[in-house]
Protein backbone atom coordinates (compact mmCIF):
# COMPACT_ATOMS: atom_id res chain seq x y z
CA UNK A 1 0.00 0.00 0.00
CA UNK A 2 1.75 3.67 -0.92
CA UNK A 3 1.67 6.29 1.56
CA UNK A 4 -1.43 8.06 -0.75
CA UNK A 5 -3.36 5.38 0.06
CA UNK A 6 -2.52 4.83 3.56
CA UNK A 7 -3.22 8.39 4.38
CA UNK A 8 -6.52 8.05 2.95
CA UNK A 9 -7.67 5.11 4.69
CA UNK A 10 -7.12 6.99 8.18
CA UNK A 11 -9.76 5.63 10.47
CA UNK A 12 -11.50 8.52 12.92
CA UNK A 13 -9.55 7.49 15.30
CA UNK A 14 -5.77 8.96 15.34
CA UNK A 15 -4.27 6.04 17.89
CA UNK A 16 -4.97 3.69 14.92
CA UNK A 17 -3.40 5.47 12.28
CA UNK A 18 -1.14 3.56 10.05
CA UNK A 19 2.62 4.83 10.03
CA UNK A 20 2.81 5.21 6.49
CA UNK A 21 6.25 5.81 4.30
CA UNK A 22 7.79 9.77 4.42
CA UNK A 23 6.99 11.51 1.29
CA UNK A 24 9.72 12.34 -1.02
CA UNK A 25 9.55 15.89 -2.63
CA UNK A 26 11.44 19.14 -2.22
CA UNK A 27 9.49 21.63 0.01
CA UNK A 28 11.58 24.27 -2.27
CA UNK A 29 13.12 23.49 -5.06
CA UNK A 30 16.44 24.45 -4.55
CA UNK A 31 17.23 24.57 -8.50
CA UNK A 32 14.35 27.16 -8.54
CA UNK A 33 15.76 29.38 -6.10
CA UNK A 34 18.78 30.91 -8.52
CA UNK A 35 16.13 31.75 -11.10
CA UNK A 36 13.88 34.04 -8.30
CA UNK A 37 17.32 35.34 -7.20
CA UNK A 38 17.68 36.60 -10.97
CA UNK A 39 14.23 38.07 -11.38
CA UNK A 40 14.40 39.73 -7.91
CA UNK A 41 18.30 40.70 -9.04
CA UNK A 42 16.70 42.18 -12.29
CA UNK A 43 14.18 44.37 -10.00
CA UNK A 44 16.35 45.65 -8.03
CA UNK A 45 18.32 47.16 -10.90
CA UNK A 46 15.32 48.62 -12.96
CA UNK A 47 13.80 49.92 -10.12
CA UNK A 48 17.52 51.35 -8.79
CA UNK A 49 18.19 52.89 -12.14
CA UNK A 50 14.37 53.82 -12.32
CA UNK A 51 14.17 52.65 -16.24
CA UNK A 52 11.11 53.08 -17.37
CA UNK A 53 11.22 49.72 -19.94
CA UNK A 54 12.22 47.42 -17.03
CA UNK A 55 9.60 48.85 -14.60
CA UNK A 56 6.92 48.46 -16.92
CA UNK A 57 7.87 45.05 -17.99
CA UNK A 58 8.17 43.76 -14.12
CA UNK A 59 4.66 45.23 -13.37
CA UNK A 60 3.10 43.75 -16.56
CA UNK A 61 4.89 40.56 -16.54
CA UNK A 62 4.42 39.95 -12.76
CA UNK A 63 0.77 41.20 -12.30
CA UNK A 64 0.47 39.16 -15.50
CA UNK A 65 1.32 35.81 -13.96
CA UNK A 66 -0.32 36.64 -10.72
CA UNK A 67 -3.44 37.17 -12.17
CA UNK A 68 -3.54 34.23 -13.95
CA UNK A 69 -2.02 31.98 -11.07
CA UNK A 70 -5.37 33.34 -9.02
CA UNK A 71 -7.66 32.74 -11.49
CA UNK A 72 -6.33 29.76 -12.66
CA UNK A 73 -6.19 28.04 -9.03
CA UNK A 74 -9.59 30.13 -7.84
CA UNK A 75 -11.79 29.17 -10.36
CA UNK A 76 -10.59 25.98 -12.30
CA UNK A 77 -7.70 23.84 -10.01
CA UNK A 78 -9.59 24.75 -6.53
CA UNK A 79 -13.01 23.38 -7.77
CA UNK A 80 -10.84 20.29 -9.19
CA UNK A 81 -9.18 19.60 -6.40
CA UNK A 82 -12.03 20.11 -4.36
CA UNK A 83 -13.62 16.87 -6.13
CA UNK A 84 -10.22 14.40 -6.10
CA UNK A 85 -9.61 11.71 -3.68
CA UNK A 86 -7.22 12.24 -0.80
CA UNK A 87 -4.49 10.59 -2.54
CA UNK A 88 -4.93 12.38 -6.31
CA UNK A 89 -4.82 15.91 -3.80
CA UNK A 90 -1.70 14.88 -2.17
CA UNK A 91 -0.46 13.90 -5.93
CA UNK A 92 -1.18 17.31 -6.90
CA UNK A 93 0.42 19.03 -4.14
CA UNK A 94 3.52 17.15 -3.69
CA UNK A 95 4.08 18.28 -7.41
CA UNK A 96 2.68 21.27 -7.57
CA UNK A 97 2.81 23.70 -4.19
CA UNK A 98 6.94 23.39 -4.29
CA UNK A 99 7.02 25.43 -7.24
CA UNK A 100 3.83 28.18 -5.90
CA UNK A 101 6.16 28.34 -3.11
CA UNK A 102 9.15 30.23 -5.04
CA UNK A 103 6.41 31.54 -8.12
CA UNK A 104 3.64 33.09 -6.29
CA UNK A 105 6.45 35.40 -3.70
CA UNK A 106 8.07 36.48 -6.82
CA UNK A 107 4.63 37.24 -8.59
CA UNK A 108 3.62 39.75 -5.94
CA UNK A 109 6.75 41.17 -4.78
CA UNK A 110 7.61 42.14 -8.85
CA UNK A 111 3.92 43.60 -9.39
CA UNK A 112 3.93 45.63 -6.16
CA UNK A 113 7.29 47.16 -6.39
CA UNK A 114 7.69 47.88 -9.99
CA UNK A 115 3.32 49.05 -9.72
CA UNK A 116 4.77 51.87 -7.17
CA UNK A 117 7.43 53.21 -9.16
CA UNK A 118 5.82 53.20 -12.90
CA UNK A 119 2.95 55.22 -10.71
CA UNK A 120 6.08 57.35 -8.80
CA UNK A 121 7.07 57.99 -12.65
CA UNK A 122 3.79 58.63 -14.04
CA UNK A 123 2.25 60.76 -11.18
CA UNK A 124 -0.64 58.16 -11.03
CA UNK A 125 -0.42 58.57 -7.44
CA UNK A 126 -0.49 62.03 -6.95
CA UNK A 127 -4.10 63.63 -5.64
CA UNK A 128 -4.14 65.53 -8.73
CA UNK A 129 -4.62 62.96 -10.85
CA UNK A 130 -8.35 63.18 -12.44
CA UNK A 131 -8.55 59.29 -11.80
CA UNK A 132 -6.63 58.99 -8.30
CA UNK A 133 -10.16 57.56 -6.51
CA UNK A 134 -9.73 54.75 -9.12
CA UNK A 135 -5.89 54.44 -7.98
CA UNK A 136 -6.50 54.34 -4.65
CA UNK A 137 -9.13 51.39 -5.09
CA UNK A 138 -6.42 49.39 -7.04
CA UNK A 139 -4.26 49.72 -4.18
CA UNK A 140 -6.82 48.55 -1.15
CA UNK A 141 -8.10 45.56 -3.37
CA UNK A 142 -4.05 44.57 -4.57
CA UNK A 143 -3.14 45.63 -1.20
CA UNK A 144 -5.50 42.39 0.35
CA UNK A 145 -4.66 40.37 -2.30
CA UNK A 146 -1.50 40.30 -1.46
CA UNK A 147 -2.13 39.65 2.34
CA UNK A 148 -4.33 36.87 1.53
CA UNK A 149 -1.72 35.30 -0.94
CA UNK A 150 1.01 36.00 1.61
CA UNK A 151 -0.47 35.82 4.92
CA UNK A 152 -3.04 33.17 4.31
CA UNK A 153 -2.84 30.89 1.11
CA UNK A 154 1.35 30.74 1.66
CA UNK A 155 1.47 29.50 4.78
CA UNK A 156 -1.38 27.02 4.59
CA UNK A 157 0.57 25.48 0.83
CA UNK A 158 3.55 24.97 3.54
CA UNK A 159 1.80 23.72 5.82
CA UNK A 160 0.97 21.01 3.64
CA UNK A 161 3.98 20.37 3.02
CA UNK A 162 5.19 19.94 6.07
CA UNK A 163 2.51 17.99 7.01
CA UNK A 164 3.27 15.45 3.95
CA UNK A 165 6.64 15.53 5.41
CA UNK A 166 6.07 13.72 8.57
CA UNK A 167 6.36 10.48 9.29
CA UNK A 168 2.63 10.02 9.83
CA UNK A 169 1.33 12.54 7.60
CA UNK A 170 -2.77 12.96 9.09
CA UNK A 171 -5.40 13.18 6.29
CA UNK A 172 -7.59 15.08 8.28
CA UNK A 173 -5.09 18.16 8.81
CA UNK A 174 -4.43 18.04 5.10
CA UNK A 175 -7.51 18.30 4.01
CA UNK A 176 -8.46 21.15 6.21
CA UNK A 177 -5.21 22.94 4.83
CA UNK A 178 -6.03 22.38 1.21
CA UNK A 179 -9.79 23.76 1.97
CA UNK A 180 -7.91 26.96 3.27
CA UNK A 181 -5.45 26.82 -0.16
CA UNK A 182 -8.50 26.58 -2.26
CA UNK A 183 -10.90 29.10 -0.32
CA UNK A 184 -7.99 31.46 -0.16
CA UNK A 185 -7.10 30.88 -3.93
CA UNK A 186 -10.77 31.62 -4.43
CA UNK A 187 -11.16 34.78 -2.90
CA UNK A 188 -7.98 36.35 -4.64
CA UNK A 189 -9.05 35.15 -8.09
CA UNK A 190 -12.55 36.81 -7.21
CA UNK A 191 -10.43 39.83 -6.08
CA UNK A 192 -8.69 39.90 -9.59
CA UNK A 193 -11.40 40.13 -11.74
CA UNK A 194 -12.24 43.76 -10.02
CA UNK A 195 -8.63 44.63 -10.23
CA UNK A 196 -9.11 43.85 -14.26
CA UNK A 197 -12.14 45.84 -14.08
CA UNK A 198 -10.36 48.99 -11.97
CA UNK A 199 -7.09 48.76 -14.43
CA UNK A 200 -8.82 48.51 -17.91
CA UNK A 201 -11.21 51.52 -16.49
CA UNK A 202 -7.56 53.58 -15.86
CA UNK A 203 -6.34 52.52 -19.16
CA UNK A 204 -9.27 53.81 -21.23
CA UNK A 205 -9.53 56.92 -19.06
Amino acid sequence: MTVTQQIAAVPAGPESRPPPDRLDFEIVPVRGLAIVGLVLAGLVTVVATNTPWGIDFFHIVGGGMWTALDLFLGFVLGPILGRLSVPARIEVTTRLMPKMLLIMPTAVICTLAAGWQLALQTGDIQTSYSHHGWVVASMIVVAVMAVVALGILEPANLAVLFELKKPRPDGRVIARLMRRFIYSAGITGAMQVATLVIMTRLATA
